[in-house]
C-alpha cells in the first residue's frame, strides 16, 4: 500500500455515511468489501453505527486501497475500469491549457475518452456558468456517492488551476436530500440543490476566462498526494470556522472560552457568534467536533489511557468523557482502540 499523508488539519474525522459511499460502486458489482476495509484499519463494525466516523488518513488509505487493489480510478462506479493513472492523465491536459474554461473542456474530453458511462457537459444559466454529469449508464447514475466524488474532483481540479481557491456558486444534484446532507458542508461549501435535472456545480462565467495558474512542476507535487487533496474536506485558514478550530486546537487543554476566543481573534462575542452562525454552526457546536475529532484520532494514532485523553479534552473525569464520545459517535471508545491497534 502507497503510503497515508496525514492532512494539513490532522483532527479531521469523515461521517461513516462517506464510507458507505465510497464503498458503494464495489458492493454494487458485488465485490467483498473486508480486504479494503482492513488495509485502512476500519473495523467493519463501525459500518453498523450511523453516527460512526473515521480519521482522513482512513478514509483516504481506503481510496488508495480501492483503486489499488482494482486497478481503477473509479472504484467500481463505471463500467469499464479508469485504469491507475487516468486521473492524473485527465490532470495533466487540463494543466496544459490557457484558460480554466479550455481545462475544463480538456479534462471533459479526455475524461469522455477514458470511460463510456458519463460525460461533463457545459451549462450556462445567465451570469453562471456551470459543468454537469450526463449519466449514459443509467446503472452508475443510481449512485449518489459517484455524483458527489465526480463534482468534488472536477471542482477540486478547477481551483487548483486557479491557484488554489475558487468559489462555487451552488452544486445541483439529481437525487433526494440524503440523510446524511448535514454531513456536506465541509465538503460542498455553497449552497446545494437536490432533485435537480443534472447534478452540476456552478460559477460565476467570467471565471472560465481566467488563466490557469499552475504548471507541469506544480502537477507533479500536487499529484504525490492528489487524492488527500481531492477528497478529504479543508477547514480553511480564511473562514472563521477555521480560525477558531485552529485557535482551541493550538491552545489545547486549556479550551478556553467564547470570550477569550473571541478577543483571541480580535473580535467580539456577538460578532464571533453571528460570523459562526453564518458559516453554519455555533461555538460549542464547533468545540465538541474538534473534540470529537481530536478524541478519534488520538484513539487511532496513540496508546494514551482514555483517562488522561478525557483530562487533555476538557473534561472532568473519563466516564463524562465516555458519555459525550458516545453521544458523538454511538460507540465506545474502545471500539476505536481496537480498530487502530489491529
Amino acid at each position: 500500500m502507497t503510503q497515508v499523508r496525514a492532512p494539513a488539519d490532522a483532527a479531521i474525522t469523515i461521517s461513516i455515511a462517506f464510507v458507505h459511499g465510497i464503498l458503494s460502486g464495489v458492493r454494487a458489482r458485488n465485490e467483498a468489501i473486508d480486504d479494503f476495509l482492513a488495509d485502512a484499519g476500519i473495523a467493519a463494525a463501525l459500518l453498523e453505527q450511523p453516527s460512526a466516523r473515521v480519521t482522513a488518513e482512513q478514509f483516504v488509505a481506503l481510496f488508495r486501497s480501492l483503486t489499488e487493489r482494482r486497478n481503477d480510478d473509479l472504484l467500481g462506479f463505471v463500467s469499464r475500469p479508469l485504469r491507475r493513472g487516468s486521473i492524473a492523465m485527465i490532470f495533466r491536459a487540463a494543466t496544459s491549457a490557457a484558460t480554466l474554461g479550455m481545462a475544463m473542456r480538456r479534462a471533459a474530453h479526455t475524461f469522455g475518452l477514458l470511460q463510456d458511462d458519463v460525460a461533463l457537459v457545459p451549462l450556462h444559466d445567465g451570469p453562471l456558468s456551470g459543468w454537469a454529469l450526463r449519466f449514459r449508464d443509467p446503472g452508475a447514475g443510481q449512485l449518489p456517492f459517484f455524483h458527489e466524488l465526480s463534482l468534488r474532483v472536477f471542482w477540486r481540479l478547477l481551483a487548483w488551476l486557479a491557484g488554489g481557491r475558487l468559489p462555487a456558486a451552488r452544486f445541483d444534484f439529481a437525487f433526494d436530500a440524503p440523510a446524511y446532507a448535514g454531513s456536506y458542508g465541509p465538503v460542498f461549501t455553497a449552497p446545494l440543490r437536490f432533485r435537480q435535472p443534472l447534478s452540476a456545480m456552478w460559477f460565476e462565467a467570467a471565471v472560465l476566462k481566467q488563466p490557469v495558474r499552475r504548471d507541469e512542476t506544480a502537477l507533479r507535487e500536487f499529484l504525490r498526494d492528489a487524492q488527500g487533496q481531492v477528497i478529504v474536506p479543508r477547514h480553511g485558514a480564511d473562514s472563521v470556522t477555521g480560525r477558531l478550530r485552529q485557535h482551541l486546537q493550538h491552545g489545547q487543554p486549556a479550551w478556553p472560552g467564547l470570550a477569550a476566543c473571541a478577543a483571541a481573534l480580535h473580535m467580539s462575542t456577538a460578532t464571533l457568534q453571528r460570523r459562526l452562525a453564518q458559516e453554519g454552526t455555533a461555538f460549542q457546536q464547533l468545540k465538541d467536533e474538534l473534540r470529537r475529532d481530536l478524541a478519534i484520532s488520538r484513539l487511532q494514532t496513540s496508546a494514551v489511557p482514555v483517562s488522561a485523553l478525557a483530562i487533555d479534552l476538557g473534561f472532568a473525569d473519563s466516564p463524562a468523557f465516555q458519555r459525550a464520545f458516545k453521544r458523538w459517535t454511538g460507540s465506545a471508545p474502545g471500539l476505536y482502540r481496537h480498530r487502530g491497534s489491529r
